[in-house]
């Protein structure tokens, strides 16, 4: 079951179909076992599947960790779907990410779809205020170290994130709308968060509704 955190979907988009077992993420994560944090470069995904996880006391699992290694190498296509199918082979867990190379592999057995469907603005100030405290890490690393090979990299990954979040705003939307709409997803419920805000409060909500079960 699509719902939305505010009084209507954004312009272009289109409702979304209902989970076949009429589960409402929304108000309660009774029944939601395995989920999936989706959303634009930038929106907080990750932290967020951290907090619901901590607060399911399921494993979170972190699809970035997955796929990226020391210095900034990175795993080989089978190396990453070998990894994901291994993480997510539990019947409780919590994931983030959008990686299309994984995918078909994350949502069939996935449940529920946290969607932070964010503006823009958000987006970018959030790689901002990200991209400046690693670069004071690393910049705080090098002085202390003399390694300054590090330095020139993460900069250049900051920008790219930027740009990342730049041309993804629309089409994601769009894909993520008609993805949710295809048969094979009628079995995920789906909950669309349009503002840190709004998020905060579900993820208040929730919380107090899984504490109450004592989940």
């Amino acid at each position: 079951m699509t719902q939305t955190a505010d009084p209507g979907p954004a312009p272009g988009a289109q409702a979304n179909h209902a989970a076949t077992d009429g589960r409402d993420p929304m108000q309660t994560l009774a029944g939601c076992n395995r989920i999936v944090v989706v959303g634009r470069t930038g929106s907080g995904k990750t932290t967020l599947a951290r907090e619901l996880a901590e607060v399911l006391g399921v494993p979170h699992v972190e699809l970035d960790a997955l796929y990226f290694g020391p210095e900034f190498s990175t795993a080989s296509l089978e190396v990453l779907r070998e990894r994901t199918s291994a993480a997510i082979a539990g019947e409780q867990w919590v994931t983030d990410g959008n990686k299309r190379a994984v995918r078909d592999l994350v949502w069939p057995r996935a449940d529920t779809i946290i969607w932070l469907d964010y503006s823009l603005g958000v987006s970018i100030w959030r790689l901002g205020r990200r991209a400046r405290r690693r670069t004071a890490q690393l910049s705080a690393e090098a002085a202390r170290t003399g390694r300054r090979g590090a330095l020139p990299r993460q900069l250049l990954a900051a920008a790219r994130g930027v740009l990342t979040a730049l041309r993804s705003h629309a089409g994601q939307r769009r894909e993520y709308t008609r993805l949710f709409a295809e048969p094979a997803n009628s079995h995920l419920a789906v909950a669309r968060l349009r503002s840190p805000r709004a998020t905060r409060e579900w993820l208040a909500r929730v919380s107090a509704g899984a504490a109450s079960s004592g989940r």
